[in-house]
């Protein structure tokens, strides 16, 4: 960058000289490859190339699991660096944005520089980009329909790395064009870890995963959104601690449709307003009923088991609880949620909240919840209801899923250390697949009586 004293841009020389000093292999292995060349012979230095070109086809075809781990990220990295990404490609793309700054004296542009990229999925790249003084985070949260358009992809989202560095995670195409498969059934219980249950995919190519100890679950999605796949998936991993007694389902079902085959496992299942508000008054005080023996024994938490199990209170369709039934129940349903979601955690009391319509007339104890997904909306500000403010111009576009059946259990969340959205989907679990879930609870119950509410 030009001095603030001189009206002179840097020498062409200089500029280059800098871009190699940041670029060592484009130096060093054309240079590696001449010296070989000479030294060697060219035919030895093409021996040397194909056998090594030879080892990687070899190792992606004989080894999969650690080529796709170790290699294809850094090759896929490199490839998109140099021909996708390339030089003047992004210096175009930012300045049609309007991505840049201009010396005031020297009128030369100054476009963010792309610093690393990172390629851990064939449809997703990071890119780690440099800016320049004066400018920030949100000109390019203001741009990134734009900048999406400009470079060819179906969507953007941001993160701030550090000061003046920002990751644009980049989705080139659709991450999920096939169904997940339901979580296997594990049959020992100490092999489950309640704070690391799989529940489907990351836009990454990783596990997504979900605690049921010590969070409250949000799913807001439109009919048809998957809302139960979420649901359904969490369950299959929690089966032997459902099967031992350590985790009790108390399950609201005003639907009455998908939760129903689970009444046959459910510590206590409600279908109509009175017994839904019977079932959650219970739930509140069998939670105080805990804190006064955590509080007798001087314990903070609880370590779920079969005598202090973990209990999970399932809503299916909240609005028809809170807001589209009777309202004297509601206010009343309203004020024991609110004491589940601000006392619950500790012990062992998780509430998991569907609903199509996450306006806060429809779901006044949504903030609540500590994790949230949204799946397909119907509308943009639904986003940002359920994920946080400023969560759709951040990247999460859940409102242009498309309303197919190929998009079931697709949205997004929250990453909770770089407040990312984060493309997911959860595994689909068929009827078939919910009816063995529930043979392998009642084939091993071990857990206290069955009570069931008509």
């Amino acid at each position: 960058m030009a001095s603030e004293f001189s009206k002179r841009a840097k020498g062409a020389e200089v500029k280059a000289a800098a871009w190699l000093g940041r670029h060592p292999g484009s130096v060093l292995t054309p240079a590696a490859l001449t010296a070989s060349g000479l030294e060697l012979g060219w035919t030895t230095t093409g021996g040397i190339v194909c056998g090594t070109a030879a080892g990687l086809g070899a190792w992606y075809r004989a080894h999969p699991d650690t080529f796709d781990r170790f290699a294809a990220p850094r090759l896929r990295a490199w490839r998109r660096r140099w021909i996708t990404y390339l030089g003047p490609r992004w210096r175009n793309a930012l300045i049609a944005c309007d991505l840049f700054t201009t010396n005031r004296k020297t009128g030369e542009l100054h476009v963010p520089r792309l610093i690393r990229i990172r390629s851990y999925s064939p449809s997703v790249d990071t890119l780690y980009v440099k800016l320049h003084p004066g400018q920030h985070l949100r000109q390019f949260e203001a741009r990134l329909p734009e900048l999406t358009e400009a470079l060819k992809v179906e969507r953007i989202a941001l993160e701030r790395v550090k000061p003046r560095v920002i990751a644009l995670v980049v989705e080139r195409s659709e991450p999920f064009t096939e169904v997940i498969e339901a979580p296997e059934l594990v049959y020992d219980s100490d092999a489950i870890e309640l704070t690391n249950l799989y529940v489907g995919e990351t836009e990454y190519g990783g596990d997504w995963r979900l605690s049921a100890l010590g969070q409250h679950l949000f799913v807001a999605g439109a009919t048809g959104a998957g809302k139960n796949s979420v649901v359904n998936a969490l369950l299959r991993g929690l089966a032997p601690l459902i099967r031992d007694g350590a985790v009790r389902l108390w399950i609201c079902d005003p639907k009455q449709m998908e939760s129903a085959k689970l009444a046959g496992i459910a510590h206590r299942y409600a279908a109509d307003d009175a017994t839904c508000m019977e079932l959650v008054d219970d739930y509140v005080a069998d939670m105080q009923a805990t804190q006064r023996g955590l509080a007798d024994q001087g314990t903070r938490k609880i370590s779920p088991s079969p005598v202090t199990p973990l209990n999970l209170l399932i809503l299916d369709e909240m609005g028809a609880l809170l807001a589209y039934g009777d309202a004297s129940a509601a206010r009343g349903l309203k004020r024991q949620l609110a004491l589940v979601g601000s006392q619950g955690r500790a012990t062992g009391h998780s509430m998991v909240g569907l609903v199509q319509e996450p306006t806060k007339d429809t779901v006044p104890v949504r903030d609540l919840f500590t994790t949230r997904v949204c799946l397909r909306v119907t509308s943009a500000a639904h986003v940002d209801m359920v994920l946080g403010e400023n969560a759709r111009l951040r990247g999460a576009l859940a409102d242009e899923i498309p309303n197919t059946p190929e998009t079931s259990g697709i949205g997004y969340v929250i990453r909770q250390r770089s407040r990312v959205p984060m493309r997911v989907r959860a595994a689909y679990v068929d009827d078939r697949e919910l009816d063995e879930l529930v043979e392998f609870v009642r084939a091993g119950w071990r857990g206290a009586e069955l009570r069931v509410v008509a």
